[in-house]
């Protein structure tokens, strides 16, 4: 495979970007090699610099659950080129866009824009350490609430592709605020609150994880943390920043039937351009400023491009349920079957292949996963135009833009792989 300008390209960057890239998986250091430098995308696939073309199973890493350049969101990002990018000033359509939202996921009474996951996050934790005046917070080994200070503590993802051990930056005042975790651990969470009860402000958890890759909730754990967080007047936040609008309509909370105190959502809202949102119980997200004490803004929030992007995608969705059994079936098609000695993890759309015998369900099992193995995978796939997220800890999106044609072609090249290594 011939990836000498991506290569041109790569070196270019290093002079003037920290490893040559903008988020860190993209340097391709858990994987090795050259990552393609990608010029355009089209319904499944993408087109690197070099003319090489992939069939995308990142898809923005979640956001494009209809393909890329879908009709609908091209069409509504054109309209608002005529009026304006940002004016700074509340529109009408980030009404609109909230009250989709808040249709979808009832759960959000009350629904504050963002730019980002990492915002949204951010955000929601200092809501919740506002309004119940309480300092401490749980999170879960291997997921990944964004870049808080206090959340990058065994956070998984690119900190686990990269071998980094926490990181540096962070002081331990800020990290002694958040207690970590086993995922999927009742006798963790029950201790924890049984030591911890009357000074945790908020459970954070992804309900279902995909920064460890894909870990699904074992029955019982997302209803165990509602039923403490309720007893004991803790905040329940489920980051559905991933799962929103992807593991159904109304998110992961929808599929297990659990209800948060708080949500924080992102990727899928967007419709591909930068757009997160938290919301919650109304007496919750009332303490938020203008109408509370707990201050947040944001000078890019709703602005006009990416609500409207957001709007078409999440009322396109609306309009058509019959998408997610689509992709659902078509994620199973791709990636469900899998030897002895590899694990299979997949909710809905949401997939990662594990080389590990299984199962896993946390980061213990999942880092027990061999990476190198893992690296032959993904490079076998990528020479025959197949793109999968480049780290072992990374989940894998089916879009609505794959085809029949896609998935067993996927498939066949994933057999291949498997019968002759």
């Amino acid at each position: 495979m011939n990836l000498s300008r991506s290569a041109a390209l790569l070196e270019r960057g290093q002079a003037v970007i920290p490893g040559g890239v903008n988020s860190p998986v993209r340097a391709f250091r858990g994987v090795g090699g050259t990552p393609p430098f990608i010029a355009r995308g089209e319904g499944s696939r993408i087109y690197d610099v070099d003319g090489n073309s992939y069939i995308d199973y990142v898809g923005s890493w979640g956001p494009l659950i209809l393909g890329h350049r879908f009709g609908a969101v091209i069409e509504a990002i054109h309209s608002v080129l005529d009026v304006g990018t940002s004016f700074g000033a509340p529109t009408e359509r980030e009404i609109e866009l909230a009250e989709e939202i808040r249709g979808a996921v009832p759960s959000m009474e009350l629904v504050r824009l963002v730019n980002s996951g990492t915002e949204a996050t951010m955000s929601a934790l200092r809501l919740a350490r506002g309004f119940t005046g309480r300092d401490l917070t749980i999170k879960f080994e291997g997921c990944y609430h964004g870049h808080v200070d206090s959340l990058l503590v065994k956070a998984g993802s690119g900190m686990a592709t990269l071998g980094i051990a926490d990181t540096a930056g962070v002081p331990e005042s800020f990290a002694s605020t958040t207690l970590a975790l086993p995922f999927n651990s009742f006798d963790a969470v029950e201790a924890a609150f049984g030591k911890h009860a009357s000074n945790l402000a908020a459970v954070i958890v992804e309900p279902v994880a995909g920064n460890m890759g894909c870990v699904p909730p074992r029955p019982g754990f997302l209803e165990l943390l509602r039923e403490l967080c309720t007893r004991h007047g803790t905040l329940l936040i489920l980051d559905e920043v991933m799962t929103g609008f992807r593991v159904a309509l109304g998110g992961a909370q929808e599929r297990f039937g659990v209800r948060p105190d708080i949500t924080t959502l992102g990727k899928v809202i967007g419709g591909g351009l930068p757009l997160a949102a938290y919301g919650g119980r109304r007496e919750i997200m009332r303490r938020i400023a203008p109408e509370g004490n707990i201050y947040q803004a944001g000078t890019l929030s709703g602005n006009p491009l990416a609500v409207s992007a957001g709007l078409a995608m999440v009322r396109h969705l609306k309009r058509h349920p019959e998408i997610y059994s689509q992709i659902e079936e078509r994620a199973s098609a791709a990636f469900d079957a899998a030897p002895p000695g590899v694990t299979v993890n997949r909710i809905g759309s949401m997939a990662t292949v594990f080389f590990t015998p299984g199962p896993v369900t946390d980061w213990e099992s999942a880092k027990r996963s061999d990476t190198n193995r893992f690296k032959q995978f993904f490079h076998f796939l990528l020479e025959r135009g197949i793109y999968l997220p480049p780290s072992q800890f990374e989940a894998a999106f089916v879009s609505a833009a794959h085809s029949p044609e896609d998935v067993s072609y996927t498939a066949r090249v994933m057999a291949e792989f498997f019968a002759t290594t």
